[in-house]
């Protein structure tokens, strides 16, 4: 494909215009090695001034982009791009890294608000990182944290995820008539997976089924499920991506993830359920496969880059096309805001960085003040205050301790 051609679905994804064909395109064009560069700076200096035109005062503008862009025009890096369960992860990944350090990093307006620096008193505020406490059948708690092994007879665990054994690879000394009794006292044998504010896990259950857990999310599952029977989780509280192995490798068994009075029902499938005990709504989104949400009597089938949305205030079910990237952005490390009203954003901040957050400005609260951006999980609080900041969202911001003051 020509540069121009290029060029043209390059803008088309960063101004989120893109369809199917351009990111399939898009995906397959950015994992070619020589086209990297390329690709780089053609985001660092076209993006840059191409958003920066539409200010009123273009020509001062420009000459502070065209100093930024001569300070670090030969300091281009190479990106390695991972592969993912999404499509088109790899672009998005490599965007999200380019936009985050050279557009979003610089404060490209340079005015007076902007120059004034932000207020910093002992910032205590670290990036999330895998954390999590076990609860075991037992009622015996164990910390897993990065960097820590644990095992046990059923499931082991590198700090970054727990794996669980099938129930045939456990190693139980139980007879067999004994271990069914015991595989059939479900709740004797579940255990309980909590990642607190400030964390994120991994989980593999007995089945085969992978769990993505976020930060502030409570998970119970069994330690094994019985074969050919119905597989049951709670997800007590939070937000949980899931890839459920098939009914077919299970005898038919079907896979359900029960939350409040919510019940999600799958064959087989990958979705996202975002369920957090402060907040009155519940979000399925359905990535692949087809699944059931069913609450209060109301049943309603989602199909691919559909979301319910489950009020628990109003009692009401209804259903919605989404961007499936946006809503599950988070697994892959991104945080991906479309338009988000700034409350919300702040909220989602909150969970990973474990912070408080205090609105100085009232009318910042209100649902028209919003900020739309790719940013990435492992930047400092700081950077990203500084994007939203930079993109006059907010005047200003002050950080003391672990509590962040919007102006």
């Amino acid at each position: 494909m020509s540069p121009q051609n290029i060029e043209k679905v390059i803008i088309k994804y960063l101004t989120q215009e893109a369809n199917s064909d351009d990111l399939d395109v898009l995906s397959e064009w950015i994992q070619i090695p020589e086209n990297q560069v390329f690709f780089e700076n053609y985001v660092k200096i076209h993006y840059k001034i191409t958003l920066a035109m539409s200010e009123p005062d273009v020509d001062q503008i420009k000459t502070n982009l065209l100093k930024r862009i001569k300070r670090d025009k030969d300091k281009v890096r190479k990106i390695k791009v991972r592969r993912s369960v999404f499509k088109y992860a790899a672009a998005a990944i490599l965007v999200v890294a380019l936009a985050s350090t050279y557009f979003l990093r610089d404060s490209i307006f340079n005015n007076q608000t902007e120059n004034t620096a932000p207020v910093i008193v002992n910032n205590q505020i670290e990036k999330g990182t895998d954390k999590a406490t076990l609860t075991l059948e037992t009622g015996e708690t164990i910390a897993l944290v990065k960097g820590a092994s644990f095992q046990t007879q059923n499931a082991s665990s590198n700090g970054e995820q727990i794996v669980y054994l099938p129930a045939g690879q456990a190693g139980q000394q139980q007879s067999s008539s004994r271990a069914r009794h015991f595989e059939r006292s479900r709740e004797a044998r579940d255990n309980t997976l909590t990642i607190p504010r400030g964390g994120q896990f991994r989980l593999t259950l007995s089945d085969g089924t992978k769990v993505w857990l976020n930060s502030e999310t409570r998970l119970k599952y069994p330690v094994s499920f019985v074969d050919g029977e119905s597989r049951q989780v709670e997800l007590v509280y939070g937000e949980a991506y899931f890839d459920v192995s098939p009914s077919t490798e299970h005898n038919g068994a079907d896979f359900k993830v029960l939350n409040n009075q919510q019940e999600v029902q799958v064959l087989g499938t990958e979705f996202n359920i975002k369920a957090y005990k402060d907040e009155n709504n519940v979000y399925t989104t359905l990535v692949e496969g087809k699944v059931a949400v069913s609450y209060e009597g109301k049943k309603q089938n989602l199909v691919p880059g559909q979301q319910s949305n489950v009020n628990v205030a109003t009692n009401t079910l209804t259903v919605s096309a989404v961007d499936v990237s946006t809503e599950t952005s988070w697994k892959e490390g991104v945080f991906k805001f479309r338009a988000m009203a700034l409350k919300d954003i702040m909220t989602v901040l909150s969970r990973w960085y474990d912070i408080d957050v205090v609105f100085e400005n009232k009318t910042l609260l209100g649902k028209d003040i919003t900020f739309k951006g790719v940013l990435g999980k492992n930047q400092d609080i700081q950077i990203i205050l500084d994007a939203i900041k930079s993109s006059k969202t907010i005047s200003n911001y002050e950080i003391h301790g672990k509590t962040i003051v919007l102006k």
